[in-house]
């Protein structure tokens, strides 16, 4: 993506503001992007220990792994559909 002023979608937005991504118009998406895919990444890591040390069980994880899954529906569009 070129340098410049990046117009986010308000839905993309909305998105990353829940997780308390804030970018500015100056942010590149991908950058924003590979943030967020970083903070997914941390908390299904975290999810899976806590299940290595049997906090609850399997079906419970697979649950949990997709209930964290649907907290980031941001990650299903490519960057460059981030912004218009």
């Amino acid at each position: 993506m070129t340098e410049g002023a990046f117009r986010y979608r308000p839905d993309v937005l909305s998105a990353l503001w829940r997780h308390g991504v804030q970018p500015t118009p100056r942010t590149d998406p991908e950058l924003v992007r590979a943030y967020v895919r970083d903070l997914y990444k941390y908390e299904i890591r975290k999810l899976r220990e806590r299940y290595l040390q049997n906090e609850f069980p399997k079906q419970e994880y697979w649950d949990r792994v997709d209930a964290l899954r649907r907290a980031y529906p941001v990650l299903a569009l490519p960057a460059r559909l981030w912004v218009v």
